[in-house]
């Protein structure tokens, strides 16, 4: 290495700025002036010439990275807007999708509430489920295909559009929820319901779509609830609605067997009592006079008070109903029914009404007509498919069935027994009702069952259930089973209308079930009805004891509730009814210990029952009489019984449209009239959203 050898500063200048001449030049330069002044000599190397070319291809090196880096950054841009892109259309269909949801429930809520009437009715829905189905029907059909929010105001924003449509990754259901409607407030006067509560569950789907194809699907689940107040000026209610009624109980006439009596009591005469007691009233007591009668020996003394004292002897009804003090006196009269032409008619045809120029559910319309011995040879057949005469019968079983290659199919209400006869009741497997029916010395035993599936060697075509007719070695097999069709939809029901005197009904003994779950009945004399043993639920819906623990039940029932309170999980649906417009329901017992107990609405009335008919009777002596239902009477007698419990069926006034089938009604006064109120709430319970 040389030191000590500085170069002149015109020759670092010109190194410096090497960059700055052309490279022939530089070398010139070079190999004129640094020697010269340095004294140094210089060899060109052969590297020199090597290195030409180096600029260029560094130059392409970096304009290739500068590629590279720009189509990075193209891409980067490019996914960024697809990104964006994609999360713009994603957010404008979720937001269509959800307005529609909106625009879907409010519909939802707008056309459920408008099925409801303007003016107080009992009850306020003839079929929740049909109103319903018409609701979601009517959105479906406004929304089922793709329509714009793009209106009005909104007409220059995004583009979205949404549709309320049934797909494979989208449905939608409105139904009633289980267990409603149910009955929030009653008039205290009749016990009649003033308000009513309606539940509804929904699911709605959603199909949201913005500007381009991409779709999102969003939906909820979730209850809309409508409460109802209102009060009729008047109303048609089944008898099944009291616990107790009598029509005509003159004024002292005699005191009121004792015992527990629950339901509404009502008459439209004095109810009377005496010394003996006690009576227990759970529910509202209600009379036409505007006294009570209490008995003291032979007196009989008038007064509005709940009790009253004389000579050292208090008679103190327990009063319990509400409003307090649990009683009202001076009440209007209750309208009797006309006849059992009804009855008669619905084991024709299952209607019972509308035949002639009466109209189905107009108590003021008149009376259908009595069926003429050539409406009774039109519809009705024996077991051996003979029709009724058209002569006339004095004995025989008949239904109302058709035949058709061989396939016998129900086509009415019920059995129609032509003549006097004995009834025993009894029950089959878990579902089927058995009536025998006894005329001198030929017996005849039906079978309905409503959940049967027919045999497939019935060839029966789509029904449900199956009858089946027995008389000695004859057996008929029907497809379906009696059906009522005065309701909507029409239910499984059975009428039994005996055209004489039903001489002995019963069960099969004492405490043993006689009227099978799911099978709704209404008996019907035209004459007596003699009851000579037990007629029972196969399943009690109520309690009849205070504080009762029910075996099995979920929740626990049912202690620290009063007498008569419904039983979780014990409504099947069993109903009796027991009818005569022109006799008397007489009770007689055969058991050890002289009680008896019969279940259902049981009604001795009408207009035209003669003042020693239309009331309850006994044949010896009761120790104590038990009903699980209702006790109706056009007139009151006296019997030799000790103790009366009534334990109301709650299902005849909690339940709307719960009745023994065509069982007569009445027309209750209620009040002032008003419109009827209504409110109704939302409430989301879901909410969910995916792409589709």
């Amino acid at each position: 290495m040389m030191t000590g050898i500085r170069l002149p500063r015109s020759a670092t200048d010109a190194i410096r700025h090497r960059m700055l001449m052309p490279f022939a030049a530089w070398n010139a330069f070079r190999n004129a002036v640094i020697p010269a002044q340095a004294g140094i000599h210089c060899r060109s190397s052969r590297k020199d010439s090597g290195e030409q070319g180096i600029a260029l291809i560094l130059t392409l090196l970096l304009l290739s990275l500068m590629a590279v880096l720009g189509l990075a950054m193209v891409w980067a841009l490019s996914s960024d807007m697809l990104i964006n892109g994609y999360y713009r259309n994603f957010r404008g269909s979720f937001y269509a999708a959800d307005s529609g949801l909106n625009i879907a429930r409010q519909q939802l809520l707008n056309q459920a509430s408008a099925a409801f009437p303007s003016a107080w009715t009992i009850p306020a829905l003839s079929n929740e489920t049909a109103t319903a189905t018409a609701a979601l029907n009517s959105v479906t059909s406004s929304y089922g295909n793709f329509s714009s929010l793009n209106a009005g105001e909104a007409a220059s924003s995004w583009s979205e559009n949404f549709e309320i449509a049934n797909t494979s990754t989208c449905t939608n259901s409105f139904a009633p929820a289980a267990g409603y409607p149910q009955v929030t407030s009653t008039n205290p006067s009749t016990s009649q319901p003033t308000g009513y509560r309606y539940i509804f569950n929904y699911t709605l789907c959603s199909t949201g779509r913005a500007l381009a194809a991409q779709q999102v699907n969003v939906s909820e689940t979730g209850s809309i609830t409508i409460n109802l107040t209102g009060q009729a000026a008047s109303a048609t209610v089944s008898f099944a609605a009291f616990g107790g009624f009598v029509n005509d109980y003159p004024q002292c006439l005699g005191p009121l067997v004792p015992g527990t009596m629950t339901g509404m009591m009502a008459t439209n005469g004095q109810w009377q009592f005496y010394t003996g007691g006690p009576y227990i009233f759970t529910d509202l007591v209600t009379q036409e006079n505007p006294n009570f009668g209490y008995w003291f020996g032979g007196d009989c003394i008038q007064s509005n008070q709940g009790s009253y004292q004389s000579g050292g002897q208090t008679i103190k009804p327990a009063f319990q109903g509400s409003p307090s003090p649990g009683y009202a006196l001076g009440q209007p009269p209750l309208a009797m029914p006309a006849n059992d032409f009804s009855q008669e008619w619905a084991a024709l045809d299952g209607e019972g009404c509308g035949e002639g120029s009466n109209v189905c559910g107009n108590s003021s319309s008149p009376a259908p007509p009595v069926p003429t011995d050539a409406n009774l040879n039109s519809d009705l057949k024996n077991i051996s498919g003979v029709a009724y005469p058209t002569t006339g019968a004095t004995s025989g079983v008949y239904l109302n069935y058709s035949t058709s290659s061989g396939v016998d199919t129900m086509q009415g209400g019920g059995i129609y027994v032509e003549g006097s006869a004995a009834v025993t009741l009894s029950t089959s497997g878990t579902s089927a009702q058995v009536f025998t029916i006894t005329q001198g010395s030929t017996s005849t035993t039906v079978t309905v069952d409503p959940l049967a599936t027919p045999p497939a060697s019935w060839n029966c075509a789509g029904t449900k259930g199956t009858t089946t007719v027995k008389s000695g070695s004859t057996t008929t097999n029907i497809c379906s089973v009696p059906m009522n069709y005065s309701v909507t939809p029409p239910q499984a029901a059975t009428m039994l209308y005996v055209d004489g005197t039903i001489t002995s009904l019963s069960g099969l003994g004492q405490g043993v079930g006689a009227i099978q779950n799911y099978n709704a009945v209404t008996i019907t004399a035209n004459g007596d009805i003699d009851v000579t043993g037990d007629v029972i639920y196969a399943t009690e819906p109520v309690t009849t004891t205070q504080n009762q623990i029910v075996p099995g039940t979920n929740p626990a029932c049912c202690n620290g509730t009063p007498v008569a309170t419904l039983i979780p999980g014990n409504d099947y649906g069993q109903d009796l009814g027991l009818f005569t417009a022109t006799g008397n329901i007489n009770l007689q017992t055969s058991y050890a210990n002289d009680n008896l107990q019969v279940d259902g609405s049981q009604a001795a009335i009408g207009q035209n029952c003669a003042s020693n008919s239309c009331g309850f009777t006994a044949t010896g002596c009761i120790n104590t009489f038990n009903n699980v239902g209702g006790q109706i009477q056009a007139n009151i007698f006296a019997a030799c019984m000790n103790t009366e419990n009534t334990y109301f069926d709650r299902r005849y006034t909690e339940k709307p449209g719960f009745a023994p089938p065509w069982f007569p009604s009445t027309t209750l006064t209620q009040g002032g009239a008003q419109p009827t109120n209504l409110s109704a709430s939302v409430q989301r319970i879901t909410w969910v959203t995916s792409p589709q």
